[in-house]
């Protein structure tokens, strides 16, 4: 009688723990085409904001820290004399390089980095 009541509980436990079992599926946002036509974008509506939203926060991307620094008044400067933006060979930028590698966790968007991909292929003009 023991073995069939622990019998019973063991078959229990193994079939609440199967069935308790939850796996979500995320899926990914579908992904951007880089090689499509760029888009039209303006560095002061579009690429600006995402600088101040994402990467010009206290300790991060601001005067005194990492470089280069993306605040509002001098991130354009910064970006493009800094040597941070290819136009010949905009997949090169080390911005572009950088918002799909190791900084992707801080603008998570993809359409977002496909803004400032489409910035940097159109010229990276201040606008």
């Amino acid at each position: 009688m023991k073995k069939i009541i622990l019998l019973a509980g063991l078959f229990f436990i193994i079939g609440t723990c199967l069935t308790g079992c939850y796996k979500d599926v995320i899926i990914p946002p579908s992904a951007q085409n880089p090689n499509a036509p760029p888009q039209a974008t303006s560095y002061k509506a579009d690429i600006q904001p995402l600088f101040t939203a994402h990467c010009a926060l206290s300790g991060c991307h601001v005067s005194g820290s990492e470089d280069p620094d993306l605040e509002a008044a001098v991130s354009y400067q910064n970006l493009v004399n800094g040597g941070f933006v290819n136009t010949l060979i905009p997949n090169q930028s080390t911005l572009y390089i950088m918002i799909n590698g190791e900084m992707e966790v801080h603008i998570p968007s993809a359409a977002d980095r496909q803004k400032i991909y489409d910035w940097i292929r159109t010229g990276a003009i201040d606008n």
